[in-house]
Parts: structure tokens; C-alpha cells; sequence
């Protein structure tokens, strides 16, 4: 199995962590020297002090936290945020806070989740036409909802 090297950017930073067995996710937290205050309808990069290595064929997907997302109003301006696997720099979060109350990012605070998953190259040609389907051109709410 290929294995994801991780390297701490900063004395203070935490490593990525399943919270759980059978997790998706390892949960990323905030690398901060203090508390850093969110306010409504801002966004921040926020810092991990993390840099990975994925091998070849594979992404690091940047998600938001459901409990942060329910609780607080807080998302992932960019979600899924994708690390690709020749990005050797940090990983930082773009947070935004669509609550009306201003929200505190604590040093250490688990703010978003890094699924691994693997990418399937495929060549791309174009083409003049392209086959019909039962959907077609159906977009956003062609069946209802």
C-alpha cells in the first residue's frame, strides 16, 4: 500500500488524525501562534504547518468539518480544496464564516478534513459531437429539485 509522507512545517503543528477506525478523513488543525477571530462573511487562509507527499495517482481532497458547518456557520471557501500530488508546499485552509456572529480559530483547533483518493488519468479529444443521452443537456434542476 503507498504510504503519505507528512512533514511538520512548524514546531507547534499537529498531525493529520483519524478520529476514528473506519474514518474517511484525517482531521487538519489550525497552526497558530494566538486565537485568530473570523468575522461574518470573511474568509482566511489559515495555516496548517503541514506539507505532504502523495505518490503519483493520487490527491489529498481539503473538506470542511461537518460540526463546524452546522454549529457555527463555518465552510471551505474552495471545497474540496485539492492538494495534487506534486505540491510540495504548505497546506493551508481557506476558511469563511457565512454565521452572523464573529467565530474564534484556536491554535490546535481541528478545522477541516484531508480525504486521499485516487485519480484516474484519461486523455481528453475533441470531438464535434458528443452521443445523446436520456439526460442530454438537462442541468441544474432538470428533475425537479
Amino acid at each position: 500500500m503507498p504510504v503519505v509522507r507528512f512533514r511538520r512545517l512548524s514546531p507547534t503543528a499537529l498531525a493529520p488524525l483519524k478520529m476514528t477506525e473506519h474514518a474517511a478523513g484525517y482531521d487538519l488543525a489550525a497552526d497558530l501562534p494566538s486565537p485568530v477571530t473570523l468575522q461574518p462573511l470573511e474568509r482566511l487562509s489559515i495555516s496548517t504547518g503541514l506539507a505532504i507527499a502523495l505518490p503519483e495517482g493520487f490527491e489529498a481532497q481539503i473538506r470542511p468539518r461537518s460540526g463546524l458547518a452546522l454549529k457555527h456557520g463555518i465552510g471551505i471557501l474552495n471545497s474540496p480544496g485539492t492538494v495534487d500530488a506534486d505540491y510540495r508546499g504548505e497546506i493551508r485552509v481557506i476558511l469563511f464564516n457565512l454565521s452572523q456572529e464573529p467565530f474564534v480559530i484556536e491554535p490546535g483547533m481541528r478545522i477541516a478534513q484531508m480525504v486521499i483518493a485516487q485519480v484516474v488519468a484519461m486523455p481528453l479529444a475533441e470531438s464535434d459531437s458528443l452521443n445523446e443521452t436520456e439526460r442530454n443537456a438537462g442541468g441544474f434542476g432538470h428533475t425537479g429539485y
